[in-house]
């Protein structure tokens, strides 16, 4: 039995799984950022929404790390690619 409601987010996984780590890959192409997530959440609409917890190194020289968490949508197949909808900073 899944604890998931309908339309709602996963709890955090902490092992990203092959899929995820592939759509994390497909979405973010980004220059001047160096994004590797460490966890991340699903919800299932049309199509499939990835929140995940990432720490963003801007490559830049005396950059600070931070901690982010980065929103990519993934559409049904065959109705395009993976791409990022928001990135909000975790602050202490």
């Amino acid at each position: 039995m899944s604890d998931t409601i309908p339309g709602g987010w996963t709890a955090f996984n902490f092992e990203l799984t092959p899929e995820a780590k592939k759509v994390f890959a497909e979405a973010v192409e980004l220059v001047g950022v160096k994004y590797t997530p460490f966890a991340f959440a699903t919800q299932v609409v049309a199509g499939t929404n990835y929140c995940y917890l990432s720490q963003a190194l801007p490559v830049v020289p005396n950059a600070r790390l931070r901690v982010v968490k980065v929103y990519i949508y993934q559409p049904l197949p065959g109705q395009g690619q993976a791409h990022i909808t928001q990135i909000v900073e975790i602050n202490p």
